[in-house]
């Protein structure tokens, strides 16, 4: 996650609105019966999504806030409130500010801890499973994944799975990226904005003024600051509100993209051998691997060979496949090739190789991918591996523009994937590292014996 304070005096809405300026977003389509606002702690429905509430609202559509945790969390340091009293008053604050916008808004709370989301996803997903469930025509908007903030990040996971699964349109609302980010953050091409109209404007006023133990100090004392200082609420004062639609609804990255990034960037564009942090990733990805040995193995998006060299000396067989051919000249040079490795052109996931696998590595390669292609992917691979085979999945967590997918993305399907056990996670914040077995995948103590 970015690393940023709320006392910071953050980003100008002067450069938000130069930025917008020169853009032209797409616009939100507001054809819906039920609009569902997953919300990580109070206030953010409130600062993201109260223009969009209260049209839905105005027109007759039925409207739903679910809020995951308190927000007891938001002045860790007060001498004057507990985190239970905060608590109560942030539930009360966000009650009064819904009652500003829409009386007919029905609002529910999860009372799921304050930082503790990630430990609760299968809560917060029943809680989602259970709105949606008779929505008919429904969209759902959370915070962004890519907000700079766990909670955040994680609700936005789980409302991406759950709204997948369902096949409903979900959109994320950015909160604290108006705050610690600049325009080179925002993935412009998947930005959708919903206009406010003066009345809009000024209701939304209204209801954030409710919000008061996150607008104003909740005293003079050190700990008692105020969260959102005036520069932070001004990114809320604007016309208009945000929304980034999934960048899953773009296509997968094709050849000619890579081959012109290796033509531009010669043989070693990732630093793959110069970089500390790719060096340690691998020492990781190696550490990860519950088995000393595998038998045949699949690389899938192997570039310039680094990995697979490592993987030959842990595997009898390795198949490194790459889309594109400059890497894959790189890899043979450093590699040959021979019957414990073999290099192949493949245009995945289409270009699918035959046969099953003990060992498929997926590193670094899923965010090139559309979601279609994603969600073939993970049912190709389910299907290549062997009967006790095992699943490396490990991507850079921070988004990139030009990449239809962010590494959060790809391991949220993996997680979702019927047939698979999560056998190892290993979560930093700048990649994520999983493994996965097949139904009855057991732990390296279990398999090799230490428990029963």
């Amino acid at each position: 996650m970015v690393s940023f304070s709320h006392l910071d005096p953050g980003t100008g809405e002067d450069v938000w609105a130069e930025a917008f300026a020169e853009r032209n977003p797409a616009s939100l389509d507001v054809e819906f019966d039920h609009l569902v606002v997953v919300a990580a702690h109070p206030d953010d429905e409130t600062l993201g999504t109260a223009g969009l509430m209260t049209a839905a609202a105005d027109r007759g559509a039925r409207v739903t806030v679910l809020v995951v945790t308190d927000g007891e969390g938001s002045h860790p340091d007060s001498p004057s409130a507990t985190p239970a009293e905060l608590g109560a008053l942030r539930r009360r604050e966000a009650a009064d500010a819904l009652a500003q916008l829409a009386p007919s808004i029905e609002l529910r709370f999860l009372g799921i801890p304050d930082g503790g989301t990630d430990g609760h996803r299968t809560r917060i997903s029943a809680a989602l499973r259970e709105i949606v469930a008779d929505a008919g025509s429904c969209l759902v908007v959370a915070p962004w994944t890519g907000d700079g903030h766990r909670d955040h990040r994680v609700v936005g996971e789980v409302t991406a799975e759950v709204c997948a699964e369902r096949g409903i349109p979900y959109r994320w609302y950015p909160i604290w990226l108006w705050h610690w980010g600049t325009p080179d953050e925002v993935p412009w091409g998947d930005v959708e904005v919903l206009p406010l109209d003066d009345a809009n404007v000024d209701v939304k006023r209204r209801a954030l003024r409710r919000h008061r133990s996150q607008i104003e100090p909740l005293s003079d004392a050190p700990g008692d600051e105020v969260m959102l200082h005036e520069r932070m609420q001004a990114h809320f004062d604007r016309p208009f509100e945000v929304f980034i639609r999934p960048a899953g609804d773009r296509g997968s990255l094709d050849e000619t993209f890579f081959e012109a990034f290796y033509r531009r960037n010669g043989d070693d564009p990732w630093g793959f051998e110069s970089r500390w942090y790719e060096q340690r990733k691998r020492a990781v990805t190696l550490a990860s691997l519950p088995r000393a040995r595998y038998g045949r193995a699949l690389e899938l998006g192997c570039s310039t060979g680094v990995l697979t060299q490592l993987l030959a000396e842990r595997c009898d067989a390795v198949l490194a496949v790459d889309i594109a051919e400059a890497p894959l000249e790189a890899a043979r040079r450093r590699l040959g090739e021979g019957a414990d490795v073999r290099l192949e052109r493949r245009a995945l996931p289409r270009d699918w190789p035959e046969g099953s696998f003990d060992l498929i590595v997926l590193s670094e390669v899923g965010y090139y991918w559309g979601a279609t292609d994603l969600a073939g992917a993970v049912e190709r691979m389910r299907g290549a591996l062997a009967n006790d085979g095992q699943l490396l999945a490990c991507h850079w967590r921070h988004r990139v523009s030009e990449y239809p997918l962010s590494g959060d993305d790809v391991h949220a399907a993996l997680r979702a994937a019927d047939g698979l056990v999560r056998l190892v996670a290993h979560e930093e914040e700048d990649f994520v590292l999983e493994v996965y077995g097949v139904a009855g995948a057991r732990s390296v103590a279990a398999e090799t014996g230490l428990i029963t």
